[in-house]
């Protein structure tokens, strides 16, 4: 099961990133800055948020399960959102 939510997270990283490579395509350089600032601040945010999600399991066997259980979701969840972002029409304003 460890090595299936593993995967699972890989999943999710690879389209997390093929998506931000379509986005930096389309953006100019402010937005394309903007972008990397929001990214980094966001992959600090998931990695926090995971270790702290599983820290009363720390050392446990299911401890690197719920680890990538928990990042896969946040990247999901994160791809929508970018998605949603980069579907989002001029003029229209936050469009999530």
């Amino acid at each position: 099961m460890t090595i299936c939510a593993g995967e699972d997270y890989k999943a999710a990283d690879a389209l997390l990133n093929q998506t931000y490579r379509e986005i930096e395509k389309d953006s100019d350089a402010d937005t394309l800055h903007l972008l990397k600032t929001a990214q980094r601040a966001w992959l600090a945010f998931r990695d926090a948020e995971c270790a702290y999600a599983t820290a009363d399991i720390a050392g446990g066997s299911m401890q690197p399960m719920l680890l990538s259980m928990c990042l896969a979701k946040l990247t999901e969840k994160r791809t929508r959102q970018l998605r949603a972002d980069n579907a989002c029409q001029e003029g229209q304003g936050v469009c999530n």
